[in-house]
């Protein structure tokens, strides 16, 4: 079951949706290339020269990647994607270098990079890689957007039922569940109901990967008599 379908959202992965590459290299002959290169196949692009004129533009909400430069006139590019990581700017990143060699490409993968390019690279080569970025953004933004409904149908649940939803995954029955809580079977029956609906899930395994989405542990209290 595709929990995101069961909620409705849209720009699911492999729908159309605006796309953008950002470049930060300090030789403008390189943003001026990258630049031509990437609008040549209908990519918006945004490029600047430096890490903080990056930082300090308005960043959208949609599927992008970063293609930076290793070394920078004003930070090391290396440095600067851990910072990234750091404020929790999960963007693809596409490293680039005139000075590369295996050591610093290793580094840079082992950071998280998406790719490493030595300059001069191929431009197939390059494009590719940045669509591969591209759709991997767009699966984490839209993995995002589907946590984000599936918290806000949780937080939607009364304190006993989300009690009771712990019961559930944990796999009782309304029976053992209305005697762990000290309600009647049909109290638990219509709480059971208002879950499913509120979770918009069909089935109990809906259910339980769900829970198991949101970090919810089933209840580990098993009474039965």
């Amino acid at each position: 079951m595709n929990i995101a379908a069961r909620h409705d959202l849209g720009n699911a992965p492999g729908t159309k949706q605006e796309a953008i590459v950002y470049v930060v290299d300090d030789d403008v002959a390189v943003r001026r290339a990258l630049s031509t290169l990437l609008r040549s196949v209908d990519l918006q692009v945004e490029t600047y020269g430096s890490t903080h004129d990056f930082l300090s533009a308005l960043r959208h909400d949609v599927p992008s990647c970063l293609i930076l430069d290793v070394r920078l006139r004003d930070r090391n590019g290396l440095a600067f994607h851990q910072e990234l990581k750091n404020i929790g700017m999960r963007i693809p990143v596409l490293f680039i270098t005139g000075h590369g060699d295996l050591e610093m490409g290793v580094k840079a993968m082992k950071a998280g990079a998406t790719d490493f390019f030595a300059k001069p690279f191929r431009d197939q080569d390059m494009l590719d890689a940045v669509v591969q970025a591209l759709d991997l953004d767009k699966q984490r933004l839209f993995d995002a957007r589907v946590k984000t409904q599936l918290r806000l149908s949780y937080e939607a649940l009364s304190t006993r039922e989300r009690e009771i939803l712990r019961f559930v995954i944990a796999g009782l029955m309304n029976k053992q569940i209305a005697v762990a809580v000290g309600l009647s079977e049909v109290t638990v029956k219509v709480h059971r109901g208002h879950i499913m609906r509120k979770m918009n899930a069909q089935t109990l395994p809906d259910l339980a990967r769900m829970a198991v989405a949101l970090g919810i542990e089933p209840s580990k209290n098993t009474l039965t008599d």
